[in-house]
């Protein structure tokens, strides 16, 4: 039986994209540099989600990258004002029609970070 999935996402330069990720909040797990000067592959915790990080990515001019994180959280809007000015904003805290309070933000990779929890007050199911 399964018991979890846990994201690997392939980007141009491990060690700055672990760096910027560690000023967010998450914690290193395990790393593994490639025989050089270079980290090769990552894995990161946050709270009780992993997600691992491996060379060989390319990078991207596209506005959103074909990978999106979304990390369930508590204190929304506290966590939006600590970020905010220290990341690239692509959507400030807002709430949805699926019940959710949001906001995005973007990586060094251009990949898309989704900061969500229940918005109260409000209907549907996450």
């Amino acid at each position: 039986m399964t018991e979890r999935v846990v994201p690997m996402i392939h980007v141009e330069d491990v060690r700055a994209t672990v760096a910027w990720y560690e000023t967010i909040g998450f914690t290193v797990v395990d790393t593994y540099d490639d025989g050089g000067e270079g980290l090769s592959f990552a894995i990161l915790s946050l709270g009780g989600s992993e997600i691992m990080f491996n060379s060989g990515g390319h990078p991207s001019a596209h506005e959103r990258r074909e990978v999106d994180l979304y990390v369930y959280s508590a204190h929304v809007d506290d966590l939006y004002h600590r970020l905010e000015g220290r990341v690239d904003v692509v959507k400030g805290p807002h709430d949805t029609f699926y019940g959710m309070r949001e906001f995005i933000i973007r990586d060094p990779n251009r990949f898309w970070m989704t900061f969500a929890q229940r918005a109260p007050g409000l209907a549907g199911s996450a």
